[in-house]
């Protein structure tokens, strides 16, 4: 059974699949930063210095000045700001991702297609035998 795991966990497959998944873990913390960090606080500026992080709906009667007072409270809340730049992140990334595959399917040289196939040796056969045949008529 070690055998079969060890043959299945070295194949190129599961192994570049593994390489893909670090990659795509650290990939997508720069992007969560890139919206969190740089494109979030020029849009929340534009929009009012809203800090989108901390938008949320208090749930109980009890106000709260902000999420972080919120949590620390114990208090239910729907989180939307956090959604909202989740939301941008996936965005991105998406698109990052679309663009990504898009170049490598460009370069990606396709194999011409194959040549047909010459007559195999009964075909040849036949098509003398029916030359011989049309002949004689």
């Amino acid at each position: 059974m070690l055998k079969e795991f060890k043959e299945f966990a070295m194949r190129g497959n599961v192994l570049d699949m593994a390489i893909g998944v670090i990659i795509g873990g650290a990939f997508g913390k720069i992007v969560s930063s890139l919206v969190s960090d740089v494109l979030m606080p020029p849009l929340g500026l534009l929009m009012g210095k809203v800090d989108f992080s901390s938008l949320f709906i208090n749930l109980s009667g009890t106000p709260q000045p902000s999420l972080i007072a919120a949590k620390a409270a114990g208090v239910p809340t729907i989180n939307y700001g956090v959604f909202l730049q989740a939301t941008f992140d996936f965005i991105i990334l998406a698109f990052v991702i679309f663009l990504l595959v898009k170049q490598m399917n460009r370069f990606k040289k396709e194999a011409p297609p194959a040549p047909p196939a010459g007559p195999t040796n009964e075909e040849k056969l036949l098509m003398e035998i029916r030359d011989v045949l049309k002949g004689k008529h």
